[in-house]
């Protein structure tokens, strides 16, 4: 499970230094290169996304007693993820307004306001963003404290069900125990009564012998 975990996370580094290095070239790029390189960069931070995706199943299945470290790091990825967008969405309004600029020839106090405009709206989408994640993330970290509910619940049935299948185990040993006692108290009836009946024919026997030895004298 964390080798799985391990190879996401080496997929994820890689393609996030990639979109971070062409980020950082798009406002020195001419526009026709600029075009592709911001549509490249919209589809490996899907990519990206989709990776977080797979190594949060992957955290989900590793056992509560080792979940925490790899919830810290997924943590890490995911403002990183956050800081990533963030900066495309800066360097995508400052090529959109480059491109308007080029088709409608807009003044530089016109384009100064429409970007610090949408400097603004893009502050208060992060914002929002921002409080999304921490729901999602209160989400997850409840969701988790059910998982370890339910699992130790599952122990403590486990648990249960094998006291109980020791005790039908002692209560059959006892069966079985009882009746050796019976047939061994019965067993012990029985030789005591044969010797009792052995006795009385020997005592029997002896005074038959004495009374005919008497009544020849």
């Amino acid at each position: 499970m964390s080798s799985d975990f391990e190879g996401y996370e080496q997929d994820f580094a890689v393609l996030t230094a990639e979109i971070t290095n062409k980020i950082a070239r798009v406002p020195r790029l001419p526009p026709d290169e600029k075009k592709q390189v911001v549509a490249n960069v919209e589809k490996q931070l899907e990519e990206a996304k989709e990776l977080l995706e797979q190594m949060d199943l992957e955290v989900r299945e590793i056992p509560p007693q080792s979940r925490g470290m790899y919830s810290n790091r997924m943590r890490s990825y995911k403002q990183e993820m956050g800081k990533l967008e963030t900066d495309f969405k800066r360097s995508r309004i400052a090529y959109s307004d480059e491109v308007r600029n080029e088709l409608l020839g807009d003044d530089g106090n016109s384009s100064e306001n429409q970007r610090a405009h949408l400097l603004d709206n893009t502050e208060r989408l992060e914002r929002s963003s921002r409080r999304l994640e921490a729901g999602y993330q209160i989400a997850v970290e409840t969701e988790q404290i059910g998982q370890e509910m339910l699992e130790n619940l599952s122990h403590d049935r486990e648990k249960i069900q094998r006291a109980r299948e020791r005790l039908r185990e002692t209560d059959a040993n006892l069966g079985k125990s009882s009746r050796v006692l019976t047939g061994m108290l019965r067993r012990i009836i029985q030789n005591r009564f044969l010797i009792v009946l052995l006795a009385i024919v020997l005592v029997i026997t002896i005074l038959t012998a004495i009374t005919f030895s008497v009544r020849r004298h």
